[in-house]
């Protein structure tokens, strides 16, 4: 393994890569919000029912609520 790293410069394959993930993040994010699923911007909330299964606000509002006092 390391004869690669002698071969390639540590910091150049470090700044290329990171540079790459940044790159395919941006390309990504810009991709989800081109359609019309899954784009958060243009429609700000889903309606009920597009939202996901198990989003529902009386679930999500039960597993929030504290413990009797009693547990």
């Amino acid at each position: 393994m390391h004869r690669i790293w002698l071969m390639f410069d540590p910091r150049r394959v470090m700044v290329a890569l990171s540079g790459f993930l940044g790159v395919l993040a941006l390309l990504i994010h810009f991709i989800l919000l081109s359609s019309n699923r899954y784009t958060w911007i243009e429609n700000g909330t889903l309606p009920a029912a597009s939202a996901p299964v198990g989003a529902s606000a009386p679930v999500a509002a039960a597993e929030m609520a504290p413990l009797p006092a009693g547990r």
